[in-house]
């Protein structure tokens, strides 16, 4: 039974950020034998497994996270949804798992947006959260690949990632724990990292802080990732602002935002660069006023200017600790796209119903 229009619109006052889910779900198997199954649309409701199902003993589960968003004309759209079905069968190549073609990805979105279209929000900053994941389900303890997957597509209104809004964030840098390193799993969007990731969240939290950011696995020196989003970094002001990110190194998440930003800052004029940065320059720089901003980047949160800076052997303020001209400039014009307030020149929007 679908939730009555009324209570939909109530719900989308202040849906929070994954409390609250749509009526509908889309389900495809895959069996070794047969390969994948047709989509099927049907209610949200608790999945079946076995005790033994290897997901639950083994950890082959990936997942993604995008968003739909209802523009002014009435139409739905998705962000670039292609560069997330490309990167689910890239998490899946490598835990091992059946690949979900590019086709049957977008198809799934767009068969749960029909269905549940009222349940996309039309206000600032709210959005439909879209969560494709797929599980190893067959049952059995030998250690070896599954020989049978689910898709699951769930769907879930959003505002605000952080509740107190679009404001800086404290980060706690993690001496003590690594998120990945090079030829592990780090550049894959699976569960497991982020298991791995709450007990270094959790220190950040006891220490006041909002997120972790952690630092490279051999010599914990250089920056990589703030939470489960990308890192970027300021230098300079103005028209002579220049912009760094950490390369992709095998450990850090290749994020559709982070490779969004690095397009319309240059569409902007500013200077775009991958390379490293340790933790030593990011607190020079940031003491010397070279280094003026820092901000993360992903799905959820969109962009997250970064204010204060801790860990056990101090902290500092970045750029004054408040959110810079450059992070406001970047998120706005991101979100201008997304929204359908600002031309899509490089044809990132797909409509998925229309108006």
């Amino acid at each position: 039974m679908s939730t009555p229009k009324a209570e939909i619109d109530r719900l989308l006052v202040d849906p929070g950020f994954g409390r609250v889910f749509t009526d509908h779900m889309v389900v495809a198997n895959w069996e070794d034998q047969h390969g994948w199954h047709e989509l099927n649309l049907q209610p949200y409701q608790p999945l079946q497994l076995d005790p033994a199902t290897m997901s639950l003993q083994y950890g082959q589960e990936i997942f993604e996270g995008l968003k739909a968003y209802r523009h002014k004309d009435g139409k739905i759209v998705c962000f670039r949804p292609d560069m997330n079905a490309k990167r689910f069968a890239r998490s899946a190549a490598r835990l091992a798992m059946a690949e979900l073609p590019t086709e049957m990805f977008v198809d799934a979105l767009r068969m749960l947006l029909v269905e549940d279209r009222d349940w996309v929000p039309d206000g600032p900053e709210k959005t439909l959260y879209l969560r494709p994941f797929m599980l190893a389900t067959e049952a059995g303890l030998g250690v070896r690949p599954a020989n049978k997957y689910s898709f699951v597509l769930i769907a879930s209104p959003a505002g605000n990632y952080f509740p107190r809004g679009v404001m800086p964030v404290k980060v706690w840098l993690s001496h003590d724990y690594v998120r990945a390193a090079p030829g592990g799993t780090g550049e894959a969007k699976c569960a497991g990292n982020y298991a791995a990731s709450l007990v270094a969240q959790a220190e950040a939290i006891k220490h006041g802080c909002d997120q972790v950011v952690w630092l490279d696995a051999a010599d914990r020196r250089y920056v990589e990732e703030m939470g489960g989003m990308n890192l970027f970094f300021v230098y300079g002001e103005g028209d002579s602002a220049r912009l760094v990110t950490p390369k992709l190194t095998g450990s850090i998440l290749p994020g559709v935002t982070r490779d969004s930003i690095l397009t319309v800052a240059s569409d902007m004029g500013l200077r775009v660069e991958e390379g490293v940065v340790s933790v030593d320059e990011w607190q020079a720089a940031s003491a010397s006023g070279e280094m003026s901003e820092a901000f993360a980047c992903g799905t959820a949160a969109v962009i997250t200017p970064i204010g204060e800076v801790f860990s056990s052997r101090g902290g500092w303020k970045v750029g004054g600790g408040e959110s810079g001209p450059v992070t406001s400039a970047l998120r706005k014009a991101l979100l201008d796209i997304q929204t359908g307030a600002a031309p899509d020149k490089h044809g990132w929007l797909m409509t998925m119903v229309e108006a």
